[in-house]
């Protein structure tokens, strides 16, 4: 069960680990399970998740599903999903004047660093997060892992190849904000929007110079001797103050 032989599968995708299937069954999450697989110690503690579940459940012995999926299953649990309809970003946002926040990732190729901005995201409370078509599938099963399950409830769309991200926040009604270690202006130094796009790229290259000459250009300030994040860190960083000042943070202790 090679992950790349899914695609065109009439759109499925694979949730491994109890946390990860356990919301894919769960009320938030964005999807339909198709089918389970579980190692037979393993279903008693899935019971309840299952209970409302109508897909079929399959029990084999963890030899067993190692060659029916042809890895190690260590947790012993693994579902199909249905990915369904892609929805229209403009369908994910707000409208104006609501609180909007909406992480958008261009050109990142890295499952963990996708994962982990999606962890990032569902934290902070971001409304949805938006990706261009070079960015990797955040529902590829890595990607779902780190992402602790938020892959699976977090709203997201994928742009059209060529897609204008400044376009797309005008017509959205959002205030562009660029994440660059070389910009201007630091994190924190003005007031941030109430309804905001923070845009992040790939690793090294960053963003386009194009774009972020477009947009309000932000860097999160550093020690004097590094000057670089993990992009997946920085957007922790940015949706934090962005959530902070629009309000959407639990003062729970």
């Amino acid at each position: 069960m090679r992950e790349r032989d899914l695609v065109g599968r009439a759109g499925r995708f694979v949730a491994e680990g109890e946390v990860t299937v356990r919301l894919l069954l769960g009320p938030r999450s964005r999807f339909r399970t198709e089918s389970l697989l579980l190692a037979p110690e393993r279903l008693p503690g899935l019971a309840g998740a299952l209970a409302a579940c109508p897909a079929p459940v399959y029990v084999a012995g963890k030899p067993v599903m190692s060659a029916v999926t042809g890895f190690p299953i260590h947790r012993g649990v693994l579902a199909i999903g249905l990915r369904g309809e892609e929805p229209a970003p403009a369908a994910l946002v707000p409208p104006a004047p609501a609180p909007a926040l909406v992480l958008a990732l261009a050109g990142l190729t890295n499952h963990d660093n996708v994962g982990a901005a999606f962890r990032n995201a569902a934290a902070f409370g971001a409304d949805a997060v938006l990706l261009d078509a070079a960015t990797c599938d955040p529902l590829y099963r890595k990607a779902i892992r780190v992402s602790a399950g938020a892959a699976l409830i977090t709203p997201f769309a994928r742009l059209a190849e060529g897609t204008d991200w400044l376009a797309l926040a005008d017509r959205l009604g959002l205030d562009a904000l660029a994440l660059s270690p070389g910009a201007g202006e630091d994190l924190g130094d003005r007031p941030l929007p109430r309804r905001a796009l923070l845009l992040l790229g790939t690793e090294g290259p960053g963003l386009a110079p194009g774009l972020l000459g477009r947009a309000r250009a932000l860097r999160i300030p550093m020690a004097a001797d590094f000057d670089s994040l993990n992009v997946a860190t920085a957007a922790g960083i940015a949706l934090h103050a962005v959530a902070r000042a629009q309000g959407r943070l639990s003062s729970r202790r």
